[in-house]
């Protein structure tokens, strides 16, 4: 899959999940739920880059060359960023089941609830 064939899927499915939005600050795409973070896009010339939250699965995500701990402090609180280009080999399922895991971190308790089982 192409980084940008890439970068529409992973767009609509976080916008699928209830109350999500997308706003740019900075430059990139921000996902969010009631005003909160759970995805950051960005797509490049040649590649797409992003950021989630993985309490559960940030250690099994940082054996993947392309994952690395999120700067600014935000990797000690279970942030993993991604950098995808054409030669990546990156599981789109994987990196679905990753933005799922985000999502359900950051989203209000009743929201997850409307979801079916992870």
């Amino acid at each position: 899959m192409t980084p940008a064939a890439l970068e529409t899927r992973l767009r609509a499915a976080a916008l699928a999940y209830p109350e999500a939005v997308e706003d740019h600050p900075w430059g990139e795409s921000a996902f969010k739920v009631r005003g909160k973070v759970f995805m950051f896009l960005h797509r490049g010339d040649d590649e797409i880059s992003l950021s989630l939250k993985l309490p559960v699965s940030r250690e099994f995500a940082l054996v993947w060359d392309f994952a690395a701990p999120t700067g600014y402090g935000l990797g000690k609180s279970g942030w993993i960023s991604c950098r995808i280009g054409a030669d990546t080999d990156a599981d789109p399922e994987l990196l679905l089941g990753w933005l799922d895991e985000s999502y359900r971190t950051i989203a209000p308790k009743k929201l997850v609830a409307t979801l079916p089982a992870a």
